[in-house]
């Protein structure tokens, strides 16, 4: 199978399995969504549901957060992992808003990563759920389901695994090719115990044959 059958297939199991494809991160408004994924590092989306509409509720936007100690922003946040270093994120980043952007986020990812707490994924993730930008983040589910399928070669780094998946995907579907993947790698293609027998995507899937042959293997040796 070519690289380009293989994407070919994957989309068309995607638009049929998975037609409305959307963060599971709850947001009213940008500002609302870039707290959001700045508190999701390494913590549940469940988790940061459960924080975000206190938190919002008292600073629904970047001027009211800017005014906001670290400390006070740590109350509301001491549920997730690292509320102190994402509460100096939080306001820092409000500030920057306000004093560079007129208090309005940025749709361009470059502009986005110069806020504090957003990196390259947290940008992306921004752009293209807000913005639809045809651009590609890649966490951990996205570069681990990826591999697996045979969608990126020799990904040694999530850059590498973004680089060869906005290659190669149409430029329209970018956007949601990144749920797709993400939501098939939380539910389905999990790090441990991958549920292989639900998966649509075996019959060509690459990690699913090197189980297989290692079944057989295994098999013939007793």
């Amino acid at each position: 199978m070519t690289l380009k059958e293989r994407y070919k297939r994957t989309i068309e199991y995607f638009e049929k399995n998975m037609p409305v494809a959307e963060t599971e991160l709850s947001y009213i408004d940008p500002f609302g969504l870039i707290v959001a994924v700045i508190l999701s590092a390494q913590c549940t989306d469940k988790r940061v549901n459960i924080i975000t509409p206190p938190l919002l509720a008292r600073y629904p936007d970047a001027k009211s957060m800017a005014m906001a100690e670290p400390s006070e922003i740590f109350e509301f946040i001491k549920s997730c992992t690292y509320p102190n270093s994402k509460a100096k994120y939080l306001t820092g980043m409000a500030k920057m808003l306000v004093n560079e952007y007129g208090g309005i986020v940025p749709s361009e990812p470059a502009l986005l990563q110069r806020l504090p707490g957003v990196g390259r994924k947290t940008a992306n993730v921004v752009a293209s759920v807000v913005y639809r930008r045809p651009v590609m983040a890649v966490d951990t589910h996205v570069w681990r389901v990826s591999q697996r399928i045979g969608l990126v070669k020799n990904a040694k780094t999530p850059l590498s695994a973004e680089r060869q998946l906005s290659e190669n995907l149409p430029v329209d579907l970018i956007h949601k090719a990144h749920h797709w993947l993400i939501l098939h790698g939380r539910y389905i293609c999990k790090a441990r115990n991958p549920l292989c027998s639900e998966c649509g995507l075996r019959e060509f899937c690459k990690y699913y044959a090197v189980l297989k042959r290692k079944k057989y293997v295994s098999q013939s040796n007793t």
